[in-house]
């Protein structure tokens, strides 16, 4: 059984690990340690600089609010997240806090969770706009898309181009109808694990050995 651990280490840790051949398999041991650190070059997308100290102070201020968090999605649950998403393949299990409403890097409106067994860890933060920000609210953020969908109470959802298509109940499932988006401008920020696509990249080769669910 692959074992869920927590991916935080210090830049150094995290470089000698991805250039000595870090095997994409989550049964790898990755222990967590209380220090924030600096990304390694092939973690960060985009134009930034991997040690900008402004990324830095961004990671940990993410992970400070969100330790809580790391292994313990029942008080996700308690504090009103909900599952939107079965397993996305290469991203995990998303749960949304609908009372989130404006962009707080201390507070994200989704948090995403990888799943092994009876053990959850939380892997991303994630971010959702419907239009690519104007101003970057983080230094180099890359960005993803997600489709316009029906959601229902299961995690299961049906892409669909307005909420009138939206079936009361999922045809397959069951599941009650808990709401509809539009299409999706998607930031996701791995400060809880290694993403060798890179911090901001949605998709992440790591987390497959997790895709079974």
């Amino acid at each position: 059984m692959h074992r869920l651990t927590a991916s935080v280490a210090l830049a150094s840790a995290v470089a000698v690990g991805l250039t000595s051949g870090l095997p994409a398999s989550a049964s790898a041991h990755l222990r967590l340690r209380p220090e924030i650190y600096l990304p390694a070059p092939s973690m960060v997308s985009g134009p930034t600089d991997p040690h900008d100290p402004s990324l830095a102070t961004d990671v940990a201020e993410a992970r400070a609010a969100t330790a809580k968090y790391l292994d313990n999605l029942a008080l996700a649950k308690a504090d009103g997240y909900s599952i939107i998403t079965r397993m996305i393949p290469d991203m995990g299990y998303h749960f949304l806090n609908p009372a989130v409403k404006a962009f707080d890097l201390r507070k994200p409106p989704i948090l995403v969770y990888e799943h092994d067994g009876a053990r959850w860890q939380l892997g991303a933060l994630e971010w959702v706009f419907t239009a690519k920000p104007a101003t970057s609210p983080l230094p180099g953020a890359t960005y993803g898309s997600f489709p316009a969908a029906c959601h229902y109470a299961d995690g299961t959802f049906v892409p669909a181009s307005s909420q009138s298509q939206c079936a009361t109940t999922n045809a397959t499932t069951g599941a009650k109808f808990t709401f509809w988006h539009p299409n999706l401008v998607t930031l996701h920020f791995w400060v809880w694990y290694p993403n060798s696509a890179g911090i901001y990249s949605g998709m992440n080769p790591l987390v497959a050995p997790f895709n079974a669910g």
